[in-house]
């Protein structure tokens, strides 16, 4: 029996988003082991969503298809206010750090598709296959496979590719929810880290422990912050036009991202005493708020039966992706960039991030700092090198092991 498919449209969609990023603060209110293992609160109202779909398609197969235009502009108003709190001294800060996390993805990267291949070929799919059980899925999440499984369906024959592939990004991007948090208790807690500046703001979102919020947020302030995003917007979407027009391809946020650096960067270089918009309790509200509805409406739209169809194969090969991403985060990422407060906080990104997507990095790393203490240059660093230099390192990997 063929599934009848009911279109939400896009105002509906965020509406019931808005609501699901609501539940999961109820839920994660009640219960405290959420809480201790820094599970981020659309996740909690996400993946119930998700299940209640699964389970709607089940028994009556139908199957609620999400309009996702709103979620998609809440993630270009997120980097735009990524670029708005980055300092070039931050920037330069970021330096090593940058270098050191670009050449852990790409070992992370490698390693993925090792893992894929060997997985893929003991349960009998096509070696290339593996890249849609590796980085094309996880590291590069469901737009990354999308785009590379007709050409490993070309390559190997393979039926099914796409389908393949967004399930795994599918689970990935479910995984990459649920190991970031407890990554980062185990590292602050177990070895007792504490930021090194405690008194620096929060880049997104506002402290758990009201004592430390800033109360400063008022109507002029979340203006003030509004305009300055739709202005990185407006000159991101105009730069986006001139990146396409010289033939090159990168999504809408990452110049929106770069122009969000600029614009504040020049204002406080031509403005010093302006007003502030950086690093200002009113930027980070709305961060977390366009975040958490972007992940909120993500987890909720995932279709969890595409993951059942792939039956042992996606169990097996899931399982070993999750305990490297584990071992390698926490014994090699974690001592390389310095094993300190900070190394703590990208390690939960970096969870989420070879697992799932940036988004997912980065509402991990919300949920720690908000709970620890902040960590500006990890917000900075992280975006970076996800917005620059995976799809890139991705795809060269990808097309050699495909055109092996």
């Amino acid at each position: 029996m063929t599934a009848v498919t009911v279109h939400i449209p896009d105002f509906l969609t965020a509406t019931l988003g808005f609501a699901v990023y609501l539940l999961g603060a109820e839920i994660n209110a009640r219960v405290a082991k959420l809480r201790q293992f820094n599970i981020p609160e659309p996740v909690s109202g996400g993946l119930l969503a998700s299940i209640f779909v699964l389970l709607l398609y089940l028994a009556f197969d139908v199957e609620l298809s999400f309009g996702l235009s709103a979620r998609d502009f809440l993630l270009v108003v997120f980097f735009a206010g990524i670029g708005l709190n980055a300092r070039i001294s931050d920037l330069i800060a970021g330096g090593k750090p940058l270098f050191l996390l670009l050449i852990l993805t790409l070992v992370t990267i490698v390693a993925q598709n090792v893992v894929g291949a060997f997985g893929a070929s003991l349960f009998g799919y096509p070696a290339q296959a593996g890249v849609l059980f590796g980085s094309a899925s996880l590291i590069g999440g469901h737009g990354t496979a999308i785009a590379w499984a007709p050409e490993v369906a070309e390559a190997t024959g393979l039926e099914g590719a796409t389908e393949l592939g967004v399930a795994v990004a599918t689970l990935g991007l479910v995984l990459a929810a649920l190991i970031g948090g407890p990554i980062a208790r185990y590292l602050v807690e177990g070895r007792n880290l504490s930021p090194a500046r405690p008194d620096e703001e929060h880049t997104i979102g506002v402290p758990n422990d009201p004592s430390e919020a800033d109360s400063k947020i008022d109507h002029l302030t979340i203006m003030r912050v509004l305009l300055y995003l739709n202005l990185a917007i407006i000159t991101g979407y105009l730069l986006s036009e001139v990146i396409s027009a010289a033939g090159l391809k990168l999504p809408l946020f990452v110049p929106c991202l770069i122009m969000g650096i600029i614009i504040a960067n020049v204002r406080s270089t031509l403005a010093p005493k302006a007003p502030p918009v950086s690093r200002t309790p009113s930027l980070a509200l709305i961060s977390e708020f366009s975040l958490g509805a972007f992940l909120a409406m993500s987890l909720m739209s995932l279709q969890l039966w595409t993951i059942a169809e792939l039956g042992l194969a996606i169990v097996v090969i899931m399982t070993a992706q999750t305990l490297f991403a584990l071992v390698f985060v926490i014994w090699v990422l974690f001592p390389v960039m310095g094993s300190n407060y900070r190394a703590a906080v990208l390690a939960a990104g970096f969870g989420g991030f070879a697992l799932g997507a940036t988004p997912t990095a980065i509402a991990n790393m919300t949920a720690v700092t908000k709970r620890y203490g902040p960590s500006p240059i990890a917000f900075i660093v992280l975006p970076l090198v996800s917005a620059f230099f995976v799809d890139i390192a991705n795809a060269i990997v990808i097309q050699t092991i495909v055109n092996f």
